[in-house]
């Protein structure tokens, strides 16, 4: 069995700010080093940039320009991180945690329980 390894977990969620409904999640994203997590937010930012209105656009241009090293700095230290803007009446925040991912159980060598064998999946059409 592998030792446990350090990273953080992403996630990316919308609220409308006029209070109407609670924050729903958009995406998430498994992350094991400082530079692959702020790079999944980082992508996200680039890739919506021209769609947003002046206001969002520049808030996530200049988390791009000038956030972002805080970000990897803090993710460095381990510490989580949030970046936030709001376009029109809803909220985007992607949040990056620090996280120890645990190794999943090696089956090899263990023998499968009997209904594992009479399992057929079911064709689609």
């Amino acid at each position: 069995m592998n030792a446990p390894t350090r990273g953080y977990w992403c996630e990316c969620w919308t609220q409308d700010v006029r209070g109407r409904q609670l924050p729903e999640l958009k995406a998430s994203f498994d992350a094991y080093s400082a530079p692959q997590a702020d790079r999944w937010v980082a992508v996200a930012l680039r890739t919506i940039s021209p769609a947003l209105d002046s206001d969002a656009s520049n808030a996530a241009w200049q988390w791009l320009h000038n956030g972002r090293t805080d970000t990897r700095r803090a993710l460095l230290r381990m510490q989580p991180c949030t970046v936030s803007i709001t376009q029109a009446h809803t909220r985007i925040t992607w949040t990056i945690r620090p996280v120890t991912y645990l190794p999943l159980a090696d089956r090899q060598g263990t023998e499968l329980p009997a209904c594992a064998h009479a399992f057929r999946p079911q064709a689609t059409d």
